[in-house]
Protein backbone atom coordinates (compact mmCIF):
# COMPACT_ATOMS: atom_id res chain seq x y z
CA UNK A 1 0.00 0.00 0.00
CA UNK A 2 1.34 3.35 -0.70
CA UNK A 3 2.11 5.73 2.55
CA UNK A 4 2.63 9.10 2.20
CA UNK A 5 4.77 11.83 4.71
CA UNK A 6 2.97 14.19 6.59
CA UNK A 7 4.18 16.81 4.18
CA UNK A 8 2.04 15.47 1.48
CA UNK A 9 -0.97 14.10 3.04
CA UNK A 10 -2.49 17.80 3.15
CA UNK A 11 -2.72 17.67 -0.70
CA UNK A 12 -4.33 14.59 -1.16
CA UNK A 13 -8.20 15.86 -0.79
CA UNK A 14 -6.63 18.72 -2.93
CA UNK A 15 -5.31 16.96 -5.87
CA UNK A 16 -7.89 13.98 -6.11
CA UNK A 17 -10.65 16.79 -6.42
CA UNK A 18 -8.68 18.23 -9.16
CA UNK A 19 -8.37 14.67 -11.19
CA UNK A 20 -11.91 14.06 -10.86
CA UNK A 21 -12.43 17.57 -12.62
CA UNK A 22 -9.70 17.06 -15.45
CA UNK A 23 -11.81 13.45 -16.01
CA UNK A 24 -15.08 14.92 -16.00
CA UNK A 25 -13.71 17.58 -18.31
CA UNK A 26 -12.34 15.48 -20.46
CA UNK A 27 -15.39 13.24 -20.99
CA UNK A 28 -17.57 16.57 -22.14
CA UNK A 29 -14.70 17.19 -24.69
CA UNK A 30 -15.23 14.17 -26.27
CA UNK A 31 -18.78 14.44 -26.87
CA UNK A 32 -18.53 17.64 -28.11
CA UNK A 33 -15.35 16.64 -31.00
CA UNK A 34 -16.89 17.00 -34.40
CA UNK A 35 -19.65 19.95 -33.64
CA UNK A 36 -16.94 22.93 -33.18
CA UNK A 37 -14.49 24.90 -35.52
CA UNK A 38 -12.01 21.66 -34.88
CA UNK A 39 -14.02 18.40 -35.67
CA UNK A 40 -12.91 15.40 -36.11
CA UNK A 41 -12.34 13.83 -39.41
CA UNK A 42 -13.62 9.79 -40.37
CA UNK A 43 -11.32 7.74 -42.22
CA UNK A 44 -11.68 8.68 -45.50
CA UNK A 45 -13.44 7.27 -47.87
CA UNK A 46 -13.01 8.12 -51.68
CA UNK A 47 -16.26 6.87 -53.60
CA UNK A 48 -16.55 7.99 -56.92
CA UNK A 49 -19.93 10.88 -57.28
CA UNK A 50 -22.80 9.84 -59.45
CA UNK A 51 -23.00 12.95 -61.38
CA UNK A 52 -26.64 13.01 -61.32
CA UNK A 53 -26.99 12.11 -57.40
CA UNK A 54 -25.59 15.09 -55.53
CA UNK A 55 -28.12 17.25 -53.89
CA UNK A 56 -28.82 19.65 -51.41
CA UNK A 57 -27.84 18.76 -47.86
CA UNK A 58 -30.39 19.83 -44.99
CA UNK A 59 -28.01 19.57 -42.24
CA UNK A 60 -28.05 22.74 -39.81
CA UNK A 61 -25.29 24.99 -41.13
CA UNK A 62 -21.94 24.81 -38.58
CA UNK A 63 -20.01 28.07 -38.72
CA UNK A 64 -15.78 27.03 -39.55
CA UNK A 65 -14.81 29.94 -37.26
CA UNK A 66 -15.62 31.79 -34.04
CA UNK A 67 -17.48 34.79 -34.02
CA UNK A 68 -16.36 37.06 -31.07
CA UNK A 69 -17.83 36.58 -27.74
CA UNK A 70 -18.40 39.83 -26.67
CA UNK A 71 -21.12 41.16 -28.88
CA UNK A 72 -20.12 44.72 -28.53
CA UNK A 73 -16.67 43.94 -30.44
CA UNK A 74 -19.02 43.61 -33.49
CA UNK A 75 -21.49 46.46 -35.05
CA UNK A 76 -25.40 45.70 -36.08
CA UNK A 77 -25.33 44.20 -39.61
CA UNK A 78 -29.12 43.27 -40.06
CA UNK A 79 -29.72 40.97 -43.07
CA UNK A 80 -26.23 39.10 -42.76
CA UNK A 81 -27.43 36.09 -41.12
CA UNK A 82 -28.99 35.84 -44.53
CA UNK A 83 -26.09 35.72 -46.35
CA UNK A 84 -23.50 32.70 -46.90
CA UNK A 85 -19.96 34.69 -47.66
CA UNK A 86 -17.72 32.58 -49.79
CA UNK A 87 -14.07 33.21 -50.05
CA UNK A 88 -11.96 31.60 -52.82
CA UNK A 89 -8.47 31.10 -52.52
CA UNK A 90 -5.66 28.38 -53.41
CA UNK A 91 -3.16 26.79 -51.29
CA UNK A 92 -0.39 29.22 -52.67
CA UNK A 93 -1.91 32.29 -51.41
CA UNK A 94 -4.08 30.96 -48.52
CA UNK A 95 -1.34 31.33 -45.86
CA UNK A 96 -0.68 35.31 -46.85
CA UNK A 97 -4.17 36.42 -47.58
CA UNK A 98 -6.23 34.71 -45.03
CA UNK A 99 -5.33 36.01 -41.87
CA UNK A 100 -6.23 39.45 -42.60
CA UNK A 101 -9.70 38.75 -43.14
CA UNK A 102 -10.05 36.29 -40.44
CA UNK A 103 -8.94 39.01 -38.10
CA UNK A 104 -10.70 42.04 -39.62
CA UNK A 105 -13.82 41.25 -42.49
CA UNK A 106 -14.65 38.16 -41.24
CA UNK A 107 -14.69 38.35 -37.64
CA UNK A 108 -18.76 39.40 -37.38
CA UNK A 109 -19.76 37.01 -39.98
CA UNK A 110 -22.16 34.54 -38.73
CA UNK A 111 -21.63 31.98 -42.20
CA UNK A 112 -18.58 31.83 -44.01
CA UNK A 113 -17.37 29.05 -46.41
CA UNK A 114 -13.83 29.61 -47.39
CA UNK A 115 -13.57 27.40 -50.87
CA UNK A 116 -10.05 26.16 -52.34
CA UNK A 117 -7.56 23.57 -53.74
CA UNK A 118 -6.65 22.34 -50.65
CA UNK A 119 -8.12 21.70 -47.38
CA UNK A 120 -6.24 23.07 -44.02
CA UNK A 121 -6.97 25.14 -40.83
CA UNK A 122 -5.65 28.67 -41.00
CA UNK A 123 -5.83 30.86 -38.16
CA UNK A 124 -8.82 29.06 -36.66
CA UNK A 125 -11.07 28.93 -39.97
CA UNK A 126 -11.23 26.05 -42.28
CA UNK A 127 -11.03 25.43 -46.14
CA UNK A 128 -13.12 23.19 -47.95
CA UNK A 129 -11.33 21.20 -50.80
CA UNK A 130 -13.60 22.28 -53.63
CA UNK A 131 -12.47 19.67 -55.56
CA UNK A 132 -13.45 16.75 -53.04
CA UNK A 133 -16.62 15.35 -55.20
CA UNK A 134 -14.90 15.65 -58.58
CA UNK A 135 -14.13 12.82 -60.74
CA UNK A 136 -10.49 11.33 -61.04
CA UNK A 137 -10.72 11.32 -64.51
CA UNK A 138 -10.85 15.05 -64.53
CA UNK A 139 -8.57 15.70 -61.61
CA UNK A 140 -5.78 13.45 -63.85
CA UNK A 141 -5.80 16.72 -66.22
CA UNK A 142 -2.22 18.07 -66.33
CA UNK A 143 -3.80 21.90 -65.15
CA UNK A 144 -4.53 19.55 -61.36
CA UNK A 145 -1.34 18.72 -61.27
CA UNK A 146 -0.52 21.25 -58.12
CA UNK A 147 -4.08 19.66 -56.76
CA UNK A 148 -2.77 16.48 -56.73
CA UNK A 149 0.71 17.42 -55.16
CA UNK A 150 -1.06 18.80 -52.32
CA UNK A 151 -3.42 16.03 -51.59
CA UNK A 152 -0.76 13.38 -51.79
CA UNK A 153 1.95 15.60 -49.96
CA UNK A 154 0.26 18.29 -48.64
CA UNK A 155 2.46 21.92 -48.54
CA UNK A 156 5.60 19.90 -48.90
CA UNK A 157 4.34 18.83 -52.33
CA UNK A 158 4.71 22.19 -53.63
CA UNK A 159 7.43 23.72 -55.88
CA UNK A 160 9.27 27.10 -56.03
CA UNK A 161 7.34 26.94 -59.54
CA UNK A 162 4.10 27.47 -57.80
CA UNK A 163 4.54 30.97 -56.54
CA UNK A 164 6.60 32.25 -59.11
CA UNK A 165 4.57 35.39 -60.46
CA UNK A 166 4.01 35.41 -64.55
CA UNK A 167 2.75 38.51 -66.23
CA UNK A 168 -0.84 39.06 -66.77
CA UNK A 169 -1.84 38.59 -70.21
CA UNK A 170 -5.14 39.16 -72.59
CA UNK A 171 -5.73 35.23 -71.65
CA UNK A 172 -4.93 35.41 -67.88
CA UNK A 173 -1.69 33.62 -66.00
CA UNK A 174 -1.95 30.07 -67.62
CA UNK A 175 1.80 29.75 -66.91
CA UNK A 176 1.14 29.83 -63.67
CA UNK A 177 -0.04 26.57 -62.04
CA UNK A 178 -2.17 27.74 -58.86
CA UNK A 179 -4.38 30.35 -61.76
CA UNK A 180 -4.55 27.69 -64.33
CA UNK A 181 -6.44 25.33 -61.30
CA UNK A 182 -8.68 28.28 -60.47
CA UNK A 183 -10.91 28.70 -63.61
CA UNK A 184 -12.02 24.88 -62.06
CA UNK A 185 -13.44 26.31 -58.96
CA UNK A 186 -16.06 28.59 -60.20
CA UNK A 187 -19.36 25.44 -60.51
CA UNK A 188 -18.16 23.04 -57.94
CA UNK A 189 -17.80 25.60 -55.87
CA UNK A 190 -21.75 26.65 -56.57
CA UNK A 191 -23.03 23.02 -55.27
CA UNK A 192 -20.34 23.10 -52.43
CA UNK A 193 -22.23 26.93 -51.23
CA UNK A 194 -25.63 25.19 -51.75
CA UNK A 195 -24.78 22.43 -49.96
CA UNK A 196 -23.24 24.19 -47.21
CA UNK A 197 -26.14 26.42 -46.43
CA UNK A 198 -28.94 25.42 -48.69
CA UNK A 199 -31.63 27.64 -47.06
CA UNK A 200 -29.42 31.02 -47.40
CA UNK A 201 -30.77 33.97 -48.98
CA UNK A 202 -28.14 35.32 -50.69
CA UNK A 203 -24.62 34.04 -51.94
CA UNK A 204 -21.76 36.39 -51.80
CA UNK A 205 -18.27 35.33 -53.61
CA UNK A 206 -15.12 36.77 -53.26
CA UNK A 207 -11.25 36.58 -53.26
CA UNK A 208 -8.79 36.74 -50.51
CA UNK A 209 -7.79 39.96 -51.75
CA UNK A 210 -11.40 41.34 -52.19
CA UNK A 211 -12.05 44.35 -49.82
CA UNK A 212 -16.10 43.49 -48.94
CA UNK A 213 -18.39 46.67 -47.52
CA UNK A 214 -20.69 44.78 -45.45
CA UNK A 215 -23.15 47.54 -44.26
CA UNK A 216 -23.29 48.79 -48.12
CA UNK A 217 -23.95 45.13 -49.41
CA UNK A 218 -26.64 44.33 -47.26
CA UNK A 219 -28.54 47.86 -48.15
CA UNK A 220 -27.84 46.95 -51.84
CA UNK A 221 -29.45 43.75 -51.72
CA UNK A 222 -32.93 45.01 -49.90
CA UNK A 223 -33.21 46.33 -53.55
CA UNK A 224 -33.78 42.61 -55.02
CA UNK A 225 -36.62 39.80 -54.24
CA UNK A 226 -34.03 36.63 -53.23
CA UNK A 227 -36.32 34.57 -53.99
CA UNK A 228 -36.04 35.42 -57.71
CA UNK A 229 -32.55 34.39 -59.74
CA UNK A 230 -30.30 37.60 -59.42
CA UNK A 231 -26.74 37.06 -60.57
CA UNK A 232 -25.11 40.43 -59.48
CA UNK A 233 -21.50 41.48 -60.53
CA UNK A 234 -18.84 43.65 -62.32
CA UNK A 235 -19.99 43.25 -66.37
CA UNK A 236 -16.76 41.48 -68.09
CA UNK A 237 -17.10 39.89 -71.40
CA UNK A 238 -14.70 37.33 -73.37
CA UNK A 239 -15.52 36.72 -77.12
CA UNK A 240 -19.14 37.93 -76.48
CA UNK A 241 -19.69 35.93 -73.56
CA UNK A 242 -20.71 38.36 -71.00
CA UNK A 243 -20.25 37.64 -66.88
CA UNK A 244 -19.52 39.08 -63.70
CA UNK A 245 -15.96 39.20 -62.58
CA UNK A 246 -14.96 37.07 -59.98
CA UNK A 247 -12.27 39.44 -58.31
CA UNK A 248 -14.81 41.91 -58.24
CA UNK A 249 -17.24 40.00 -55.98
CA UNK A 250 -20.48 38.89 -56.68
CA UNK A 251 -24.04 37.95 -56.07
CA UNK A 252 -25.97 34.92 -56.51
CA UNK A 253 -29.58 34.66 -54.93
CA UNK A 254 -30.76 31.54 -53.36
CA UNK A 255 -32.94 30.75 -56.48
CA UNK A 256 -30.04 31.74 -59.58
CA UNK A 257 -27.61 29.32 -57.16
CA UNK A 258 -29.81 26.20 -56.71
CA UNK A 259 -30.91 26.27 -60.50
CA UNK A 260 -27.14 26.22 -61.62
CA UNK A 261 -26.08 23.89 -59.12
CA UNK A 262 -29.01 21.75 -60.39
CA UNK A 263 -27.54 22.79 -64.14
CA UNK A 264 -23.88 21.39 -63.11
CA UNK A 265 -24.28 18.41 -61.26
CA UNK A 266 -27.06 17.30 -63.95
CA UNK A 267 -24.46 17.68 -67.08
CA UNK A 268 -20.84 17.34 -65.31
CA UNK A 269 -18.98 16.22 -68.14
CA UNK A 270 -20.40 18.62 -70.65
CA UNK A 271 -19.17 21.67 -68.17
CA UNK A 272 -15.74 19.84 -67.46
CA UNK A 273 -14.68 19.88 -71.31
CA UNK A 274 -15.93 23.41 -71.87
CA UNK A 275 -14.08 24.50 -69.05
CA UNK A 276 -11.16 22.94 -70.20
CA UNK A 277 -11.09 24.56 -73.31
CA UNK A 278 -11.87 27.80 -71.34
CA UNK A 279 -9.21 29.92 -69.28
CA UNK A 280 -11.20 31.76 -66.77
CA UNK A 281 -13.89 29.92 -64.76
CA UNK A 282 -16.08 32.90 -63.87
CA UNK A 283 -16.68 33.49 -67.80
CA UNK A 284 -18.15 29.68 -67.51
CA UNK A 285 -20.30 30.10 -64.72
CA UNK A 286 -21.38 33.32 -66.72
CA UNK A 287 -22.64 31.23 -69.65
CA UNK A 288 -23.76 28.46 -66.58
CA UNK A 289 -25.77 30.83 -65.73
CA UNK A 290 -27.15 32.69 -69.09
CA UNK A 291 -28.03 29.01 -71.01
CA UNK A 292 -30.79 28.61 -68.00
CA UNK A 293 -32.35 32.13 -68.79
CA UNK A 294 -29.95 34.11 -65.86
CA UNK A 295 -28.60 36.88 -67.24
CA UNK A 296 -26.06 39.16 -65.22
CA UNK A 297 -27.29 42.61 -63.92
CA UNK A 298 -24.75 44.96 -64.47
CA UNK A 299 -23.53 46.17 -61.22
CA UNK A 300 -20.50 48.09 -61.43
CA UNK A 301 -19.52 50.41 -59.62
CA UNK A 302 -20.83 48.67 -56.68
CA UNK A 303 -18.66 45.91 -57.26
CA UNK A 304 -14.99 46.93 -58.78
CA UNK A 305 -12.29 44.82 -60.28
CA UNK A 306 -9.86 47.60 -59.00
CA UNK A 307 -7.90 48.60 -55.63
CA UNK A 308 -8.49 52.20 -53.57
CA UNK A 309 -5.89 53.15 -55.00
CA UNK A 310 -6.75 52.23 -59.21
CA UNK A 311 -10.29 53.31 -59.03
CA UNK A 312 -11.38 56.68 -59.94
CA UNK A 313 -14.39 57.84 -58.32
CA UNK A 314 -15.38 61.36 -60.33
CA UNK A 315 -15.32 60.19 -63.68
CA UNK A 316 -18.11 58.37 -65.34
CA UNK A 317 -17.69 55.02 -67.12
CA UNK A 318 -20.68 52.41 -68.31
CA UNK A 319 -23.04 55.10 -67.67
CA UNK A 320 -22.29 55.58 -64.20
CA UNK A 321 -20.09 58.02 -62.25
CA UNK A 322 -19.10 56.18 -58.67
CA UNK A 323 -18.60 59.69 -56.28
CA UNK A 324 -22.31 59.15 -55.13
CA UNK A 325 -22.28 55.66 -55.10
CA UNK A 326 -22.25 52.99 -52.55
CA UNK A 327 -18.85 51.05 -52.49
CA UNK A 328 -19.36 47.05 -51.78
CA UNK A 329 -15.92 45.83 -53.01
CA UNK A 330 -12.68 46.96 -53.93
CA UNK A 331 -9.92 44.40 -55.56
CA UNK A 332 -6.36 43.83 -55.52
CA UNK A 333 -5.73 44.60 -51.84
CA UNK A 334 -3.08 44.09 -50.06
CA UNK A 335 -3.45 42.65 -46.39
CA UNK A 336 -2.03 45.83 -45.74
CA UNK A 337 -4.28 47.73 -47.79
CA UNK A 338 -7.31 45.52 -45.89
CA UNK A 339 -6.02 46.51 -42.71
CA UNK A 340 -6.54 49.57 -43.28
CA UNK A 341 -9.35 49.95 -44.72
CA UNK A 342 -10.86 47.87 -41.99
CA UNK A 343 -9.74 50.29 -39.67
CA UNK A 344 -11.11 53.15 -41.34
CA UNK A 345 -14.45 51.79 -42.13
CA UNK A 346 -14.85 50.70 -38.27
CA UNK A 347 -14.34 54.34 -37.25
CA UNK A 348 -16.74 55.87 -40.00
CA UNK A 349 -19.83 53.21 -39.26
CA UNK A 350 -18.68 53.99 -35.20
CA UNK A 351 -20.37 57.09 -35.65
CA UNK A 352 -24.17 56.97 -35.23
CA UNK A 353 -24.74 59.25 -38.42
CA UNK A 354 -23.37 57.12 -40.53
CA UNK A 355 -25.66 54.43 -41.88
CA UNK A 356 -24.11 54.08 -45.75
CA UNK A 357 -20.24 54.71 -46.89
CA UNK A 358 -19.82 56.60 -50.36
CA UNK A 359 -16.95 56.63 -53.01
CA UNK A 360 -16.98 60.71 -52.49
CA UNK A 361 -16.15 59.63 -48.70
CA UNK A 362 -13.71 57.29 -49.22
CA UNK A 363 -12.00 59.50 -51.76
CA UNK A 364 -12.17 62.52 -49.32
CA UNK A 365 -10.96 60.09 -46.64
CA UNK A 366 -8.79 58.04 -48.03
CA UNK A 367 -6.85 58.67 -51.29
CA UNK A 368 -7.21 62.01 -51.38
CA UNK A 369 -4.73 62.97 -48.26
CA UNK A 370 -2.27 60.42 -50.00
CA UNK A 371 -2.27 62.86 -53.08
CA UNK A 372 0.93 65.19 -53.79
CA UNK A 373 2.21 67.87 -56.52
CA UNK A 374 4.73 65.14 -57.22
CA UNK A 375 5.65 61.52 -55.76
CA UNK A 376 9.16 60.39 -56.18
CA UNK A 377 9.40 56.62 -57.23
CA UNK A 378 5.65 56.25 -57.95
CA UNK A 379 3.35 55.79 -60.76
CA UNK A 380 -0.51 57.38 -60.65
CA UNK A 381 -1.27 54.72 -63.71
CA UNK A 382 -1.24 57.61 -66.19
CA UNK A 383 -2.24 56.12 -69.57
CA UNK A 384 -2.01 58.43 -72.54
CA UNK A 385 1.23 58.44 -74.04
CA UNK A 386 2.24 61.97 -75.15
CA UNK A 387 4.81 62.74 -78.13
CA UNK A 388 6.80 65.56 -78.68
CA UNK A 389 5.51 67.05 -82.14
CA UNK A 390 8.12 66.58 -84.94
CA UNK A 391 9.99 63.60 -82.95
CA UNK A 392 8.49 60.70 -81.91
CA UNK A 393 11.66 59.69 -80.21
CA UNK A 394 12.52 62.76 -78.50
CA UNK A 395 12.84 62.52 -74.56
CA UNK A 396 10.51 64.32 -72.18
CA UNK A 397 12.43 65.93 -68.95
CA UNK A 398 10.27 66.19 -65.82
CA UNK A 399 8.97 70.13 -66.29
CA UNK A 400 8.15 69.59 -69.84
CA UNK A 401 5.75 66.68 -69.13
CA UNK A 402 4.12 68.42 -66.22
CA UNK A 403 3.88 71.57 -68.17
CA UNK A 404 2.10 69.62 -70.65
CA UNK A 405 -0.08 68.41 -68.38
CA UNK A 406 -1.06 72.05 -67.20
CA UNK A 407 -1.50 73.04 -70.61
CA UNK A 408 -4.04 70.76 -71.08
CA UNK A 409 -7.23 71.75 -69.02
CA UNK A 410 -8.79 68.29 -68.65
CA UNK A 411 -5.13 66.69 -67.52
CA UNK A 412 -5.47 66.04 -63.93
CA UNK A 413 -2.26 63.75 -63.21
CA UNK A 414 0.90 63.14 -65.18
CA UNK A 415 4.36 60.80 -64.92
CA UNK A 416 7.45 60.27 -66.36
CA UNK A 417 9.97 57.49 -66.22
CA UNK A 418 13.51 56.96 -66.62
CA UNK A 419 13.22 56.85 -70.17
CA UNK A 420 11.36 59.91 -70.91
CA UNK A 421 8.33 58.60 -71.50
CA UNK A 422 5.63 61.21 -70.24
CA UNK A 423 2.16 60.08 -69.72
CA UNK A 424 -1.11 62.35 -68.62
CA UNK A 425 -4.48 61.69 -67.50
CA UNK A 426 -7.60 62.84 -66.54
CA UNK A 427 -8.56 60.50 -63.57
CA UNK A 428 -7.64 60.91 -59.95
CA UNK A 429 -5.69 58.00 -58.70
CA UNK A 430 -3.28 56.81 -55.89
CA UNK A 431 -1.16 54.48 -57.95
CA UNK A 432 1.58 52.59 -56.62
CA UNK A 433 5.28 52.48 -55.70
CA UNK A 434 7.19 52.43 -59.14
CA UNK A 435 10.77 52.68 -59.00
CA UNK A 436 12.11 55.37 -61.47
CA UNK A 437 8.58 56.85 -62.19
CA UNK A 438 7.94 60.38 -60.78
CA UNK A 439 4.00 60.98 -60.43
CA UNK A 440 2.60 64.00 -60.58
CA UNK A 441 -0.85 65.70 -59.53
CA UNK A 442 -2.49 69.13 -60.38
CA UNK A 443 -3.92 68.90 -57.25
CA UNK A 444 -6.19 72.44 -57.47
CA UNK A 445 -7.57 71.01 -60.83
CA UNK A 446 -8.47 68.33 -58.24
CA UNK A 447 -10.19 70.05 -55.50
CA UNK A 448 -11.96 71.94 -58.66
CA UNK A 449 -13.58 68.47 -59.99
CA UNK A 450 -14.50 67.87 -56.33
CA UNK A 451 -16.00 71.13 -55.54
CA UNK A 452 -17.94 71.11 -58.57
CA UNK A 453 -19.44 67.19 -57.68
CA UNK A 454 -20.40 68.35 -54.64
CA UNK A 455 -21.93 66.63 -51.79
CA UNK A 456 -24.12 63.55 -51.94
CA UNK A 457 -27.54 64.12 -50.52
CA UNK A 458 -28.36 60.47 -51.07
CA UNK A 459 -26.61 57.37 -52.07
CA UNK A 460 -27.30 55.94 -55.62
CA UNK A 461 -28.15 52.57 -56.50
CA UNK A 462 -27.54 50.13 -59.10
CA UNK A 463 -31.14 48.54 -59.13
CA UNK A 464 -33.23 47.28 -62.02
CA UNK A 465 -35.65 49.75 -63.19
Amino acid sequence: MLSFSSRYARWLPILAGAALIFIILDLQHLRKVGTGLFKAEPLEVIIEPDHNSIKPSNQTVQPDHKIPASASACRPLPGIEDVLVIVKTGITEALDKIPVHVRTTLRCIPNVLIVSDFEEEIDGIRTHDVFRNMSNSVRENKEFGLYNRARNHGRAGLTEQDFVKVANSAAGMGDNPGWALDKWKFLPMVVEARNYHPTAKWYFVLEADTYPFWSNLLVWLENFDSSKKWYLGNQMMISGDVFAHGGSGFALSNGAINAVADEYTKRMDAWHDRTMASWAGDCMLGIALLEIGISLTWSWPHVTGQSVWDQDAVNEAYGERPWCHAPVTFHHMTPTDIEMMYKFETEWFSDKNHSHLLYSDVFSRVVHPRLADRLDDWDNKAGTELIKEGDEEAKWTLSECAEACAQDTKCIQYSIDEAGTCKTSDLILRGVPSPGVTAGTMMWRVDSKVHSLGECENPEWVIPT
